[in-house]
């Protein structure tokens, strides 16, 4: 096997930077409207050819994870249920932490398999089926969602903004939250809050999301107080612009406008918090999967 047959893809952490609840339909899934984007840092997954269909996990949050029914393996069924590669996901991404790891991973191995085997992509409805969160991450940059998340259109560009991303180490698992959510928010919903224009800048970003939030944040701070703490703790960071819980918890996130008051809010963070997962990072211009 040539070192060219290999394919090594990132699958980059998603981040909600507003996620509005925003109906209910008949089958009980929630609808929402959210604007979603890509960090500069992610899972790794490597594919080969191989006979067989197999995967192999490592990574400090790959114990979390099981080979048995792992989207990577369930995505590779769903482009051709008997080709064969051999997959490897280096897990860097908290699991269950509201960043889109297992669904970024399902959209890398989508788009490697797509491009080992020749063959076309799903469509949205049946790559819906994998989870919520995977047709944005097949999308090619910055996207609203809407819907229970096939609804999908560009979002004008993002500024350079930098990221301090943030976990408690405390799987959420969604369907958790959603049940909360419907106790916390007495049946009330939110209005779609999509705009059509640019920010020019990290600080005009940040003022359009403090128009906006994460409808699921009390749901969550309920189930995992920590969560409570990171906001604050971010929050206070120097040079944060706005702090948030991104997707159903439990990591949450601080917006800042220059990459050196990110990376000294992490460090400052690390120091006072150790077991928290905490990373510097960008906004990526892209989509979920590079490489």
């Amino acid at each position: 096997m040539s070192a060219e047959a290999v394919l090594r893809l990132t699958a980059r952490a998603k981040i909600n930077l507003y996620l509005h609840i925003t109906g209910r339909r008949e089958d009980g899934y929630h609808l929402m409207d959210s604007l979603v984007c890509f960090a500069e840092l992610g899972d790794e997954l490597t594919i080969a050819p191989a006979r067989d269909l197999s995967l192999t996990l490592d990574g400090p949050f790959a114990p979390a994870l099981s080979t048995a029914d792992n989207l990577v393996l369930r995505a590779a069924r769903l482009i051709d249920p008997i080709r064969g590669a051999k997959l490897h996901l280096n897990k860097q991404l908290p699991v269950a932490g509201g960043m889109g790891g297992g669904s970024a991973d399902a959209a890398a191995a989508l788009v490697g398999l797509s491009r080992l085997w020749e063959l076309p992509l799903p469509d949205v409805e049946r790559v819906l089926g994998l989870g919520a969160d995977v047709p944005v991450c097949l999308a090619a940059g910055p996207s609203f969602v809407g819907g229970i998340g096939e609804d999908l259109a560009p979002a004008p560009p993002l500024p350079s903004t930098y990221l301090l991303l943030a976990n408690p180490r405390r799987p959420l698992p969604t369907v958790d939250v959603f049940r909360g959510y419907g106790r916390e928010s007495g049946g009330r919903f939110s209005a779609p809050a999509r705009w059509s224009r640019a920010p020019a800048d990290a600080l005009e970003l940040s003022r359009c999301l403090r128009e906006r939030g994460n409808d699921l944040t009390a749901a969550a701070v309920a189930i995992v107080p920590e969560i409570g703490d990171l906001l604050s703790a971010i929050e206070s960071a120097p040079g944060c612009l706005l702090a948030r819980m991104s997707g159903s918890g439990a990591s949450c996130f601080g917006l800042f406008a220059a990459a050196d008051a990110a990376a000294k809010a992490a460090a400052a963070l690390q120091v006072v918090s150790q077991n928290w997962w905490i990373r510097a990072t960008a906004i990526a211009a892209g989509g979920a999967v590079a490489g």
